[in-house]
């Protein structure tokens, strides 16, 4: 069945406008309506068969779809799509792309507007017109046409586009969250609430920390001041860090790591956050798809990707639902095998522990070496214990090696480099260029060669890691899409086993609640997890097919089912 591919976008006087687009880009016809026709427009369209609705910024328009109980199969995210085009190294011809900067602009926060069928506020900067949304997309459908690698930039944008809508639906459902569970936990851990005051033990605490320094009015909780106090008690460490104190034997230790642990809970999970972001049993928190420059999301809102391991009991599913939870195994040295070619490094990942595989394969003596050596590769720590076991690994995997090798020497040299699917970091900037400009000159004092040397490996470390990290953020997005779309196709539930708080779109079939990176929770009626598991699996296999083809590289998933993602 064909995809009709529709745009979306404000007309005059605070109307909106539908225009269907040929394959060419060219507009077949176009409809005019109302603020409140607008849910009800779309709903046809994707009752009548496939729809992919081209709009400025997915975080502004698809909230309110939601609200009104409507969801999409498929967007093109304009603002998301230009971010990914006017960097990429594959896009010779942009066709008045780059120069289009008013697509440039940070994300914008979903929100449900002051109307229930209005389209929100896009990205500062971005238009919401349909005139200025067909003109983009005319841009970029011809900019990717042109391209050296049209089919995968193809299916990078789509992946992306695929990845603001599940941002979206994710802050729409929540995370099903018990805030009683989340309360008794800070009782046990740091005791009653107080008004205007500290928990009663982060105080009892603090006061053993400032008795063994010897020093009743030590401040704790700023650095510096800490870091003197440290020094004056005989401690003389260069950071207050868990692991640099726990090296020292002095008795201000323990407690002022249990202090840090207690201030940390409390002032990041603590009941603020618990009444600020808590609503009626779901944490909503705000993701921003492609927050960070590699591709991975962040969050812009309630720290939804620092849930503490602990607060993961609160995570609990509704009455007669289930959480599904699913993370990947060693997913960026699987990525990297793929990428590489690498046939032996495929081997010792398959249907295993891909670091006690590396042990097998006799390239280092102990699985804490492999992941040491392993993660030094990709991250660049090519000194100390883990410099020393990165020969061992270059002999027994070269491809993979050569290829964070090769991305390395090329961001020491100024260029850029990208992903399997053609995400292209960002240039090296004219301040680094005059910085490495001026220490190769004749007259250049031994300091500016050494600030160019320090510059110039920091780059390297960061284009080492990025065609990995990014790559697996395309993995990952991949995935999500792929499970998106089974989950849509499970049946609904009966309404006496609805889900009202994850709201008129979710409340009765499986969704996705969670995602982290490698990780995902989905929240679904009990009645389906095992269907939902089998999807789980099915789009991690699909995902790895889609990217990589036939090359024989798994994703095991660490698969879990129960009433809480509490980890084993």
């Amino acid at each position: 069945m064909a995809t009709d591919t529709v745009a979306v976008g404000r007309t005059r006087g605070g109307r909106f406008g539908l225009a269907r687009l040929a394959p060419n880009s060219a507009t077949v016809d176009t409809l005019e309506i109302g603020p409140d026709a607008l849910a009800a427009a779309v709903a046809e369209h994707e009752n009548a068969g496939e729809t992919r609705w081209v709009w400025a910024d997915t975080a502004a328009t698809y909230p309110s779809l939601l609200a009104a109980g409507i969801r999409v199969a498929r967007a093109w995210d304009l603002r998301l799509v230009h971010g990914i085009l006017r960097s990429a190294h594959a896009v010779t011809d942009d066709h008045g792309l780059r120069a289009a900067t008013h697509w440039d602009a940070d994300p914008s926060v979903p929100s449900v507007g002051d109307t229930l069928f209005d389209l929100g506020d896009a990205a500062p900067g971005v238009p919401d017109t349909l005139d200025a949304a067909i003109e983009e997309y005319r841009r970029q459908t011809a900019a990717i046409a042109a391209s050296t690698t049209p089919g995968a930039l193809r299916l990078l944008c789509a992946a992306e586009s695929a990845g603001a809508l599940i941002a979206v639906e994710l802050h729409a459902a929540g995370v099903p969250w018990s805030r009683r569970t989340h309360e008794t936990l800070l009782e046990r851990e740091l005791g009653p609430r107080r008004a205007g005051g500290l928990p009663t033990r982060i105080e009892q605490t603090a006061t053993a920390v400032r008795s063994a320094l010897g020093d009743p009015t030590a401040s704790l909780d700023s650095q510096p001041r800490l870091l003197r106090a440290l020094h004056r008690a005989g401690l003389m460490v260069e950071s207050t860090g868990r692991w640099e104190l726990a090296e020292h034997d002095h008795p201000a230790v323990a407690p002022l790591i249990a202090y840090k642990k207690l201030m940390r809970l409390y002032t990041a999970n603590g009941w603020a956050w618990l009444d600020e972001w808590v609503r009626d049993d779901r944490f909503r928190p705000v993701y921003v798809p492609a927050g960070v420059v590699t591709g991975r999301w962040a969050s812009s809102g309630g720290g939804a990707l620092q849930i503490p391991r602990s607060l993961r009991t609160a995570v609990r599913a509704d009455p007669g639902w289930t959480l599904v939870t699913a993370d990947v195994a060693q997913l960026e040295p699987r990525v990297l095998a793929a990428m590489a070619r690498d046939t032996a490094l495929a081997e010792a990942a398959s249907g295993r522990d891909l670091y006690a595989g590396i042990v097998e394969r006799g390239a280092v003596g102990s699985r804490a070496e492999a992941k040491l050596a392993m993660l030094g590769a990709m991250y660049g720590a090519t000194t100390g214990e883990s410099g020393r076991l990165l020969p061992r690994l270059r002999r027994t995997f070269p491809r993979a090696m050569q290829l964070v090798d090769d991305a390395a020497r090329t961001g020491e040299d100024g260029g850029v480099v990208h992903t399997w699917l053609g995400r292209t970091s960002p240039s090296a900037g004219e301040a680094w260029r005059h910085l490495q400009s001026r220490a190769s000159d004749a007259a250049a004092s031994g300091a500016d060669e050494t600030r160019a040397r320090r510059s110039a490996r920091d780059r390297g470390r960061f284009t080492r890691n990025f065609v990995v990290q990014g790559t697996a953020a395309e993995w990952a997005l991949a995935w999500l899409a792929d499970l998106r779309t089974r989950l849509a196709a499970l049946p609904e539930v009966d309404a006496t086993r609805a889900a009202p708080a994850s709201g008129p779109v979710f409340e009765r079939r499986p969704h996705l609640a969670f995602f982290l990176h490698d990780e995902i929770v989905v929240h679904t009626p009990v009645a389906y997890a095992e269907a939902v598991a089998e999807a789980v699996r099915e789009s991690a296999a699909s995902a790895g097919r889609l990217l990589f083809g036939t090359f024989p590289i798994d994703f095991p998933l660490d698969l879990r089912i129960g009433d809480t993602a509490e980890k084993g």
